[in-house]
């Protein structure tokens, strides 16, 4: 069985007081984060930053790991793929946004007060639990917030 191992992550910056959380959107409409294969040669945390450069412009440094999701799925070519990808919580280090359109449709800040919402509106629902960990990291969620995950 081939394994294929991706990673990314939650990308955000704070201006002032304010926070901002970076989501793409895929080819397919849907509200996500920046994320793709690990390439020969390179770590989990230089194919995260790598992949949010390419597909967003943006530098990036790690500041903690998020979680790392396990599954399977069928590949026409390569059969039975057990794919592994890691996240992590990214603090931007620039600013100048530019999409690989080849890959995604577009790519946009969102405040961080309401990308919650955004996110249940047009994200994928395997994702809800890496945003929620990562806004509870920055301090926008807490135990008490009645969000559906």
């Amino acid at each position: 069985m081939k394994k294929e191992i991706s990673a990314g992550g939650v990308v955000y910056r704070q201006i002032g007081n304010d926070f901002h959380i970076l989501l793409i959107e895929d080819r397919y409409r849907k509200l996500a984060f920046a994320k793709g294969r690990m390439e020969a040669g390179e770590t989990i945390e230089q194919a995260a930053l790598r992949e949010i450069k390419e597909e967003t412009n943006i530098d990036g440094k790690i500041i903690q790991p998020l979680i790392i999701n396990y599954y399977q799925f069928e590949h026409t070519e390569h059969g039975h793929v057990e794919k592994e990808t890691h996240y992590y919580l990214v603090e931007a280090l620039s600013d100048d946004l530019k999409a690989q359109t080849e890959e995604i449709r577009g790519v946009k800040w969102h405040g961080a007060s309401d990308v919650w919402a955004e996110h249940n509106l047009n994200g994928y629902e395997n994702n809800r639990g890496i945003l929620r960990m990562a806004l509870e990291i920055l301090g926008f969620l807490g135990e008490e917030d009645e969000m559906t995950v």
